[in-house]
Order: C-alpha cells, then structure tokens, then sequence
C-alpha cells in the first residue's frame, strides 16, 4: 500500500479542486487524482492548434461564488475574470426597425445605452425592461443562499437541516404578493412564455430565453426552462447580478489558480492518474485502485465525476441496493450541447454592422427569434442536430489576445442542439461530427458572409466527444440535466442529495449533486464543509 491519506479526491475538475482546497485548509491530508494531462475537467485551456489556445469545452464565467474566490485567495493565484460587455444578436435584411441592410439587438453593460437601444424596438419593452431586470435581480438574491446549503432530506426525522428551508419560507412570506407569485412562474412556466408576460421584441425575447435551454435537452417553449433562466441570472461578478466574463488565459484560468490554491495549502496533485475503482472494505471507502494497479488508502473518497461513472463505474457490481442503483440508472443526462471552435486569420464580419467595433467584444446570440429557436429543438427531438442551431459566439482574443498569434483570433461557438442519441438512420457522431461543424457555420454565414473565408483550423466537439474526452456522461456539461425533478433534494437521487452516498465515507462533489452545474465551486465547497463537520473539523 502506498502512503495513506485523510481524503482523496476523484477528478481534477473546478470541483474538486475547490473541494481539495477546502479540506486541506482545514488540515487534512489531500491527494487530486485527474485522469488527463491538464487539470480543470471540462474548464480547461488547450493549445488545440500551434499558437491558438482554447477554451476547448466551457467558455465563459458568472456563477463562481464569490466566498470561494475570497476564502482561497484566487487573485493572489493568478485569477483574473475580464468583463465581457453585453450581448449582440445579429438580425437579417428586413428583421427590424432599421431601414435596409438588416438590423440587430444590442445590449450592453451600461444600462442607459441598452435602455436606448431597446426604445429603438419597442418603448413599452424598454419600460418593461427596467422592471424585469430589477425583479429578476430581487428573485435572484432571494433563490442565492441555497447555492450555499445543504439541502435537507424531507424524510429524516431530525428537523435541524430543515431550519436553512424554514428561513427560505419565512423570506418567502415576507416577499410582496408579486414577487410570490413570479417565483411560481419561474419554477413552472417555460422561458418563452414568462417573458412573453414582458415583452414584444422577437430578437430580445429570443436571446433572453436561450439561458432557459443552456445544457437542457428542452426547448425555449418547455415548461421548467424559466428555472434555468433563472439559474443563469444568479450568476454575479464583483457583486453585479448577470454578469459574466472571460478568465483571462481561458476557463483553464480558473482551475489553475484554484489548483495553486489547493496545493498552496498542502493538497497534493497528480495528473495522468485515472481511477479504475473505489476501493469498499466493510460497507466504507477505504481507498482507491488507479488504472495501473496502484492502490492509495484514504479516510475519505471524494468523487468529482457524475453519479452515473461514480456508482455505476468506480464501484463493484452488487455494493449498491438495486433501488438505489435504479434511481442512478433513471437520473437523466441528455447531452444536447456541441461546440466548434475556430482559428481565424481577421475578424468575422456582420453584414447587419459591417467592421471592427466593440459590438464584437461581448456574447454574439445567433437567436433571431424565439420560432427559430424551437425549430432548432424540433431536429433534436427527433435525433437530428439542429440544421439552424442556437450558436452563442464569444471571440476572447479580443479582450485576451494572449490566446492567439498576434492578429489572429479564436472563436468560441457553444452550440444547442446536438443531440448525443442520434437518429439511426445518421449512424454515429464520428459519421455526423464535420457535417454538424458545417451546420454551425452555415447558420454563422447567414449573418457574417465572410466566416468561410478567415477560418485557419476548425475543432468540432459533440456531445460523444465530450464524454470521451472529461468523462461527462452523455456529454452533458452540468452531470446532469436542470431540470425541476432534479434539482435540490432530488439532485441526485432522493434522500441522497447531502454528497454522502449510500457507501460510507463516499462523497460527492461534482455538478451532479445541488446546487447543480456551471463554473461555480458551490458543490465542491458544499461537500468539503460536509466532510468537515463529519469528521468533527471546523473549516479553517
């Protein structure tokens, strides 16, 4: 046996760094075990081709919670989020007010130009937005602190973890009569028909809606999408609600410095070290067997992979109740994202607003209208990519041009829908991958003609080549979809949403479990203090 441990922890993704961070400022003895080459699971930053980095899978950051950011002194580590400056939803000849040539949506992070801009299409829309954004920022703060809890088991008799849900229904109660009833709709209604509720304009309710869908297998039209929207809206930077940024040296950024962090406290990292199983010694996790045979003792086994890989992978067939492997087996995951990544020579160019400009340096939403968007999941439900997909575009050279040779740049394209269960008659993701890339562009062509012409290389991600690459079960970037059955106390099965597991002292600490998925820290902070207050240990 080689040297034993207080914790091991399985994956080097954000969350288990964040998770190693946390156990070893309290103290204890803590091993990472990641499977590849570079640390951060799907926040990672690769050299895909000479001189071009990437952010390969995820792109962009707002949901990092920023009692992590100042427990773990990540600025000190080298963390740095650059603002990305609002969204830009490019329109076609005759889609808007403007008089030829076509027209788009601008939105921007100063509020009285976005207010200007929106009078533009709609006065009514430019009134209501004003209302909406400051009620969407009243229910975020009011949802904010169960990122932070652990949710209870509704059917313990202990009533202690309870009382964090107790005060959650007192502040319920004391919220005016319609905010009460907005949070219903939130939790019930679709993206599309809540803001339908607020306004007019097709591009600004497109655009808005597509956070209802980011890493769902739902439409803009699904009931549960208003939630996801919500999701995203809690997401915050230096304290402002709904804003997100670029880490400057790409999402690998952050899981670098968090990564220093954890070792900066006494964690240890090992790189190239893929876990074959978990090793169960009387009814406990007593320790783990990586790939070549090594076996590593630990008090403690945390997993940072999804339930699906950490019950039905890691551990011996027949250590589980088949109910419970049942519930692991129904949990849904549904990958529906891809991504296409480009190296180009000059700047894509909108035929809507021709040239360089600052229009370039924020979110680009290929989200013209809301009945587009819900033709895109009209091909998914059937096992098709989307022919005219929803493509999120970001081009971060133009705020890190560390990322690319000087004058070039690297496009990010996130893209929904890919389905990960194709339809037979498309054979395989490795028959359908270029094909799918030439849709992206396609749909890309549509508004900026000249994107054929300036792409130097061209890397293509579907969902399969997500999981093969970070091990995300079906591709799906949140361990599991968003949706209202499983989230909370539900998330990832009932009665096991506390990150213990039926096996004692196996913990869960990735996305899988609440508050659920996106570069945020909570759940491996959540399961750290978890461990923690198990073992008798305060947090440091």
């Amino acid at each position: 046996m080689a040297r034993s441990y207080d914790a091991i922890i399985i994956g080097g993704g954000h969350n288990g760094l964040v998770s190693a961070a946390y156990l070893a400022r309290a103290g204890l003895r803590t091993l990472v075990l990641e499977k590849r080459h570079v640390l951060g699971g799907a926040a990672v930053t690769e050299e895909i081709f000479p001189g071009f980095r990437f952010s390969v899978f995820s792109y962009v950051v707002s949901l990092l919670r920023p009692e992590i950011i100042r427990d773990l002194e990540l600025p000190k580590h080298g963390l740095d989020i650059l603002p990305l400056d609002g969204t830009f939803t490019p329109l076609r000849p005759g889609e808007g007010p403007a008089a030829g040539g076509g027209d788009y949506l601008w939105r921007v992070n100063d509020h009285g130009r976005t207010i200007r801009e929106l009078r533009r299409w709609s006065a009514s829309d430019a009134e209501a937005y004003e209302e909406y954004g400051q009620l969407m920022v009243e229910m975020a703060r009011f949802i904010k602190p169960i990122l932070a809890i652990t949710p209870p088991d509704p059917t313990s008799n202990d009533p202690r973890p309870l009382l964090p849900l107790a005060g959650l229904l007192r502040r319920f109660q004391q919220l005016p009569q319609r905010q009460q009833a907005v949070f219903v709709q939130l939790m019930t209604m679709s993206a599309s028909d809540f803001l339908d509720q607020w306004f007019e304009t097709r591009p600004l309710k497109a655009t808005m809606s597509a956070s209802g869908i980011i890493g769902t297998y739902q439409g803009v039209k699904s009931p549960g999408t208003a939630y996801v929207l919500l999701h995203h809206y809690m997401g915050e930077i230096d304290g402002a609600f709904r804003a997100w940024g670029i880490p400057k040296g790409g999402t690998g950024g952050i899981s670098e410095s968090i990564g220093r962090a954890a070792q900066a406290l006494g964690a240890e990292i090992r790189m190239e070290a893929p876990v074959a199983r978990v090793l169960v010694k009387g009814g406990r996790a007593a320790g783990v067997v990586l790939d070549d045979g090594e076996e590593i003792e630990a008090t403690s086994i945390l997993s940072s992979l999804d339930s699906r890989l950490t019950f039905l992978d890691l551990l011996e067939p027949g250590t589980l109740d088949p109910v419970f492997e049942a519930e692991i087996r129904r949990f849904k995951f549904r990958g529906s994202s891809g991504k296409v990544n480009l190296a180009v020579d000059r700047l894509p160019e909108f035929t809507c607003l021709p040239g360089e400009g600052e229009h370039l340096r924020g979110a680009i939403s290929f989200s013209p209208s809301v009945e587009e968007m819900e033709q895109a999941y009209d091909d998914a439900k059937y096992g098709r990519f989307s022919r005219r997909p929803y493509v999120d575009m970001i081009i971060p050279t133009l705020v890190d041009p560390s990322m690319a040779p000087p004058g070039k740049h690297v496009i990010s394209c996130f893209v929904q829908y890919a389905p990960y269960r194709l339809a037979p008659e498309l054979g395989t993701w490795d028959d359908q991958r270029e094909a799918f890339g030439d849709a992206v562009i396609d749909r890309i062509a549509e508004f900026a003609p000249n994107i054929r012409d300036i792409i130097l290389h061209r890397n293509v991600q579907t969902p399969l080549d997500i999981e093969r690459t970070t091990g995300l079960s079906e591709g799906n970037i949140f361990q599991g979809e968003l949706s209202l059955e499983q989230l909370f106390f539900n998330r990832p099965v009932p009665g096991y949403a506390r990150f213990r597991t039926p096996v004692r002292d196996l913990w869960l600490c990735g996305s899988a479990t609440h508050p659920g998925g996106g570069i945020m820290g909570a759940n491996g902070r959540i399961a750290a203090l978890e461990v923690l207050k198990a073992r008798g240990r305060r947090a440091a």
